[in-house]
């Protein structure tokens, strides 16, 4: 719950959000024994099933990915660099999503060798009238911040797997009136959606639909859901600017259950090679 955003289309409890100070730090390795505490008890009931391999019921004890997402900004913790080493300790690999308002948190990362295996930077606003209006940050220098995390995405280059992560949200009727209108998905923000790319030459680009869910659904209605023929079109016309910067730029996936296209240069590179 700790966040310096309260984005519109958040499935969290945006009303509810603590901010970005945290009045207690808890023990990075504490954190991760008692998430494969909670693993193990999770899983004890397959143990017990004839049909289950109890080989593989023993691996998946130990988690292999660590995800850094869904709840609060994980770059406000700041042990994050010892957690990223513990993990990377213990084989395991990591994928950290940022909001980009702590781009000091990713230089301590990368100036400590703590970088995640991959880092997503999470935008839905290619502009500073969109952004402020979209994020409703605490931080009155936000879009300045953001702009910092993206040119460090840059020099991120073959450090660690890097990430652009655009959640897109459609016009509709069925949420709160004043939001109705409200998108982020309009031809004329294609060009600055790219030229944020560009600026930050990230190894993947992820268009993705917004969900409506959890307390979004307050906010915005399933209306505001874009088709997955509506993400892919609007993919090929991001990639058609994309390939002013460079012809590399192709569609690597995607997959319609989770309304998502995959955009990047090689396809090679979306196999994690090593942790």
């Amino acid at each position: 719950m700790w966040c310096e955003n309260k984005c519109l289309h958040c499935w969290r409890p945006i009303e509810l959000s603590l901010g970005d100070k945290m009045d207690k730090i808890d023990d990075p390795i504490e954190i991760l024994d008692k998430i494969i505490e909670a693993r193990k008890k999770l899983l004890t009931g397959f143990g017990g099933l004839d049909k289950v391999s109890k080989k593989k019921w023993k691996e998946a004890e130990e988690p292999t990915l660590y995800s850094f997402s869904l709840s609060g900004e994980p770059t406000l913790y700041p042990r994050l660099d010892e957690m990223m080493k513990e993990i990377r300790k213990r084989k395991a690999i990591s994928f950290l999503v940022t909001n980009g308002q702590n781009p000091e948190m990713i230089l301590k990362l990368k100036r400590r060798n703590a970088l995640p295996t991959q880092l997503t930077l999470s935008t839905n606003a290619p502009n500073k009238e969109l952004f402020d209006r979209w994020h409703s940050s605490c931080k009155k220098d936000a879009w300045g911040r953001f702009n910092k995390t993206l040119k460090i995405i840059k020099s991120l280059k073959g450090k660690c797997r890097r990430c652009i992560r655009m959640t897109l949200v459609r016009t509709g009727t069925r949420g709160m009136p004043a939001l109705n209108n409200v998108t982020n998905m309009t031809d004329e923000l294609i060009p600055q959606y790219a030229k944020m790319i560009v600026t930050s030459q990230p190894d993947f680009i992820h268009v993705k639909g917004f969900t409506s869910i959890g307390y979004a659904r307050k906010r915005m209605g399933h209306d505001k859901m874009p088709w997955f023929y509506e993400i892919k079109d609007y993919s090929k016309k991001l990639l058609e600017v994309l390939k002013k910067d460079s012809t590399d730029w192709k569609i690597l996936a995607s997959d319609e259950r989770s309304c998502v296209v995959v955009i990047g240069k090689n396809k090679k590179d979306m196999k994690i090679r090593k942790v």
